[in-house]
């Protein structure tokens, strides 16, 4: 019975590191998506800003243009 004993705790101890590294796996699939996202997220803003500072700038030389302060 010693044998089988060693075996299923050899098997336990597989099982752990099997699951330690899927785990592992999982939490950076995570945070590369989550960077993904961020990244993404932060591309928008910056395209969203440049638009209104093109249409404030358009504005400012459309109001210089017509004369008005």
């Amino acid at each position: 019975m010693h044998k089988d004993e060693q075996l299923s705790s050899i098997k336990t101890q597989l099982l752990d590191i099997f699951m330690s590294v899927e785990a592992e796996r999982h939490q950076q699939k995570a945070k590369r998506a989550a960077t993904r996202y961020y990244q993404a997220r932060r591309g928008i803003e910056l395209h969203r800003e440049q638009r209104r500072l093109e249409r404030h700038i358009r504005g400012d030389e459309l109001t210089h243009h017509s004369g008005s302060p």
